[in-house]
């Protein structure tokens, strides 16, 4: 039995209204961090940091991401939207701010060796991780909070993470094309696509009342039983794409012999494809389709694992190209499953913290599978993506046999843990 009815005593039509702004807050968030994307292993070597540096830079974020997320998430049930990511969207504006301008430093021999690395981890890990952990548990909550039915619940899901998607698209191109003009173009862009997100959130964005508000949201245990089996597929899902996506920009040039500017560039049309697949999953297949969330898991499971068998074949760009597509289309067609499903058993007051507990769980794939993606590509560059298949693959077979989502799928009254 799902747990769906109207939540909110604010007229549904202005509710809508608010999910625009919300998806707008996503994709800034997301297109600020994707730009930096193409150019995150080109611009290691430029500074001088190893890889494992660099993956223990993406770890801290995501360190912060685990830290904070349910804090966010239940602080925007009880603080409002608006103040949320108006903290979110001012902390990432400063750190990125101060990021671009030690990076700069870093390419000039200015800062070099251990401080570089320590400035690095603290600004682009800890306090753009700690930013960034609060944008889609705040729009995810709000989705839970008004939408009425299954369908809506999964295409409001399915909005988050299309804009996503498109903010994968738009950052590979932006940062990739920038990159042509020099490494440090797209790090000064950054910190102004957040500062235009902060200028729409606090313009734009309305502010509940208090009596929208919960006062003392409640915390959602990851042992739960009615979430923990959509916490245990996303975490494989995300681990195995951990695996890869901070060594894509390693790939590239190591696989095509590239240099350090046509590395970006050429990064950046791979993350495209890769971004392609997965707005195609989220904005056509998933709204279309009418699959339930177990459905949504089996079928992207299956098709980002094809895609992950094709990424261990070395066999030129256009193979290289179709696999990442192929894991964008899957991963794509997942993650609704994966945020939507639990929403539908949970109360109004556990919205938020079950929203910061699905950002915390994607955001634990992080802490370890880039460093560890990273160290295994030194040691051999085949093992992460073998790793990573093989994560996929525990996903597939865990979704087709665990009893929770064939008793969601048959409409069976959920468990509470």
């Amino acid at each position: 039995m799902t747990n769906l009815e109207p939540h909110s005593t604010v007229a549904l039509g202005e509710q809508k209204s608010q999910i625009p702004l919300l998806l707008c807050a996503v994709f800034l968030a997301y297109l600020g961090q994707m730009t930096l994307n193409p150019i995150i292993a080109p611009l290691s070597r430029e500074v001088g940091l190893a890889e494992w540096q660099i993956g223990l830079t993406i770890s801290a974020a995501a360190i912060m991401v685990v830290a904070t997320s349910q804090f966010w998430g239940r602080r925007s049930q009880s603080w409002g939207r608006k103040p949320v990511l108006i903290a979110a969207f001012t902390l990432g504006t400063l750190v990125m701010a101060l990021f671009a301008l030690v990076a700069g430093f870093g390419m000039q021999g200015l800062i070099t060796g251990t401080s570089l690395f320590v400035l690095f981890v603290l600004l682009r890990g800890l306090g753009f991780g700690a930013a960034l952990a609060a944008v889609p548990p705040t729009a995810q909550a709000y989705i839970a909070d008004v939408t009425t039915d299954e369908a809506a619940r999964v295409k409001g899901m399915a909005g988050v993470g299309a804009v996503q998607g498109i903010a994968m698209i738009a950052g590979s191109v932006l940062g990739g094309a920038l990159s042509a003009a020099g490494l440090i173009t797209p790090l000064i862009v950054v910190p102004v696509l957040l500062l235009a997100g902060l200028l729409v959130i606090s313009f734009r964005l309305r502010r509940e009342s208090r009596h929208e508000l919960i006062a003392e949201p409640t915390r959602v245990s990851p042992r739960d039983a009615r979430v923990w089996p959509f916490l245990v597929a996303g975490f494989g899902m995300f681990t195995a794409l951990g695996f890869i996506q901070v060594i894509t920009g390693f790939i590239v040039q190591d696989r095509l012999n590239l240099n350090a500017s046509t590395t970006g560039l050429v990064t950046g049309a791979v993350l495209l494809a890769a971004g392609v697949g997965m707005v195609l999953a989220q904005a056509v297949i998933v709204p279309r389709s009418g699959w339930t969330p177990p459905t949504l898991l089996r079928v992207g499971s299956l098709v980002a694992l094809a895609g992950f068998a094709l990424l261990i074949v070395i066999a030129g760009p256009v193979l290289l190209f179709a696999a990442v597509f192929l894991i964008g289309l899957g991963l794509g067609t997942a993650m609704p499953g994966y945020s939507a499903g639990p929403t539908l058993l949970v109360s109004r007051e556990e919205q938020g913290g079950l929203a910061g507990l699905i950002a915390a769980t994607t955001g634990l794939t992080f802490v370890i599978a880039p460093t560890a993606g990273t160290v295994l590509y030194g040691l051999w560059d085949q093992l992460p993506i073998i790793i990573g298949a093989l994560m996929m693959f525990c996903v597939a077979v865990f979704v087709f046999v665990h009893p929770r989502f064939r008793n969601l799928t048959a409409g069976e009254p959920a468990a509470r843990g």
